[in-house]
């Protein structure tokens, strides 16, 4: 089984050339088939919300939501480079709370890394903050859904000179205050490429491009659960979510009419003795 990457591997691949794959994760089993798939880093992702709780976006997610996600991926990928989302609230109110909740996703799910979004005055402060705490961090610029209110929705970002040089200003600053790596999400791919070299840290892409030093997916995205929406910047890779419905609904149909479960093929057997015996007492009943 590989090794389990450190912050000095991701930095040496992009010195390399090597790409870097990431993908989210947000239980056990898909952590498990992730990591035996050969996944660079995991992300427990406060996408959680549209993925699996249904609660129609990144905001409510809350702290206890991410540490059970997160502790369960860990379970399922123990030689894993895992990354936490810091969910909405967890660390906009002050760097105390923010290293507070830092430190939750370490101590209780035994992350690498934790991910913050934004690069405004207090965003770079957290930053520097938990990094200072002993805590690794990962930066998170261009569409940011947790501000998406502020950027009128989610958007594809960095489309003009002035805010394409912003960005690479934020990603010069999150390097500063101690990012070890910075997430960039749809911004033009020629943005991303400036993005990347203007840093010696990793940059990451979901939706920047091919220019960055590694890409991340959303796993439901790639593997077709959704089939009312499908972002631009994603391949699809396999239409797991109508193999699913086809196998639900074949299961439905079985079982109404009688052909599951099997009798002597998905049943378990009694010997012909404690067959008899039972009949008997059955019988004095």
């Amino acid at each position: 089984m590989a090794k389990k990457k450190t912050i000095l591997d991701f930095k040496q691949m992009k010195a390399n050339g090597e790409k870097i794959t990431y993908l989210t994760a947000y239980d056990y089993l898909v952590a498990r088939y992730e990591e035996r798939a050969g996944i660079d880093m995991i992300l427990v992702g406060d996408s959680i919300g549209n993925v699996q709780l249904g609660v129609g976006g990144t905001i409510p997610v809350t702290m206890d939501n991410m540490i059970t996600a997160a502790r369960s991926v860990r379970n399922g990928a123990p030689n894993t480079f895992i990354v936490g989302d810091m969910p909405f609230m967890s660390y906009q109110v002050s760097d105390e709370e923010a290293v507070r909740n830092a430190g939750r996703f370490f101590k209780e799910a035994g992350v690498d890394c934790i991910k913050l979004e934004g690069f405004s005055s207090a965003a770079l402060s957290r930053v520097k903050a938990i990094t200072e705490a002993g805590m690794v961090v990962m930066g998170h610029i261009g569409l940011t859904p947790q501000l998406g209110a502020q950027l009128g929705g989610n958007k594809a970002q960095g489309k003009s000179a002035e805010a394409a040089l912003q960005l690479i200003k934020a990603c010069q600053d999150l390097e500063k205050a101690g990012a070890f790596a910075v997430l960039v999400e749809a911004v033009p791919t020629v943005v991303c490429k400036a993005i990347r070299e203007s840093v010696s840290i990793p940059v990451l892409s979901i939706g920047a491009g091919p220019e960055a030093d590694g890409q991340l997916l959303i796993y439901a995205d790639m593997l077709g659960f959704f089939d009312d929406f499908f972002p631009k910047f994603v391949k699809k890779y396999a239409n797991i979510g109508e193999i699913m419905q086809k196998a639900f609904a074949e299961y439905v149909a079985d079982v109404k009419e009688c052909r599951f479960p099997i009798d002597g093929e998905h049943t378990y057997k009694i010997s012909a003795e404690e067959a008899a015996a039972l009949e008997e007492e059955l019988k004095k009943g």
